[in-house]
């Protein structure tokens, strides 16, 4: 079944990844759907979970450009990625699996430095995912004055600043 959202999420994006649309493509009853997740918040948790199954495990000696440029990989892996990952971390839902690899590269077991590139990395990813999805239907032409002309420049900018924010905050 989130094999099938996955799928269907690339195919439609998210604001058509409906549970009647997931139904009719299993070729189920909407009503199936319900029991095995209680909403479709829930479905999404399933999926965003999924989205983020290829980040690294949390590891100390990984270093933060890496962790967060694998978080950025996957959520640019599928249309809309970041949007369902970011509306499932905002419910509090699913698990921290990638705050905890962000936190393991700071060093850091205050997890909210890990929380704050986590939310860079949503913002930045989303912004490139609807630059994109403009784009590609038209709705805007490339052009110098587009947001996301130096998007890893800026990504690794900002990576760098959270390193060296958590650099000077930690004890010596």
């Amino acid at each position: 079944m989130v094999d099938c959202a996955l799928r269907l999420l690339d195919r439609v994006g998210l604001p058509d990844l409906s549970m009647r649309r997931l139904a009719t493509e299993l070729d189920v009853q909407p009503s199936a759907l319900y029991w095995h997740f209680a909403s479709k918040q829930e479905l999404l948790a399933a999926v965003a979970e999924r989205i983020l199954d290829t980040i690294p495990a949390p590891d100390a000696a990984t270093s933060l450009a890496d962790t967060a440029g694998s978080i950025r990989d996957a959520l640019l892996a599928y249309r809309d990625g970041a949007e369902v990952v970011m509306s499932t971390y905002a419910l509090r839902l699913g698990t921290r699996r990638a705050q905890d690899a962000l936190g393991a590269s700071l060093g850091d077991a205050d997890q909210t430095a890990a929380d704050a590139v986590f939310e860079f990395v949503l913002g930045h990813t989303t912004l490139l995912q609807q630059r994109m999805h403009a784009q590609s239907i038209g709705a805007v032409a490339p052009d110098a004055a587009d947001p996301t002309a130096h998007a890893d420049e800026v990504f690794d900018a900002g990576i760098r600043a959270f390193g060296s924010l958590s650099a000077a905050r930690s004890p010596r």
